[in-house]
């Protein structure tokens, strides 16, 4: 399953020109020095957004904890299944959380 998720999650960050996957064991995205998607070892997708994204997000899909490492990570939502079948709106919600960490401070 974890193949299959990364096999979208790198198609989806392929086509935004915004961004790319960083890691090799543990895939992710980042900018301005924060991370903002994540692939766990569980093989599960996580989205860091904002408090309004996140609402939406709720509204749409369910915001659940996304975890990594053992540790529940803030502002993070675990990308449901059906929304791991629609990869246009993934591709929004990927570039919601690049538009946020953009956002924030550099580190």
């Amino acid at each position: 399953m974890r193949e299959k998720i990364l096999k979208i999650y790198d198609e989806v960050v392929k086509a935004n020109p915004n961004f790319e996957r960083k890691g090799k064991t543990m895939p992710y995205t980042s900018s301005n020095g924060y991370m903002f998607s994540l692939l766990n070892k569980e093989g599960e997708l996580g989205i860091r957004l904002s408090k309004k994204d996140l609402q939406l997000f709720d509204e749409n899909f369910g915001v659940q904890p996304f975890t990594s490492h053992g540790a529940t990570m803030r502002e993070y939502t675990l990308v449901p299944e059906a929304l791991l079948k629609d990869i246009n709106t993934l591709g929004e919600y990927l570039q919601k959380g690049f538009d946020y960490v953009n956002s924030l401070p550099p580190k």
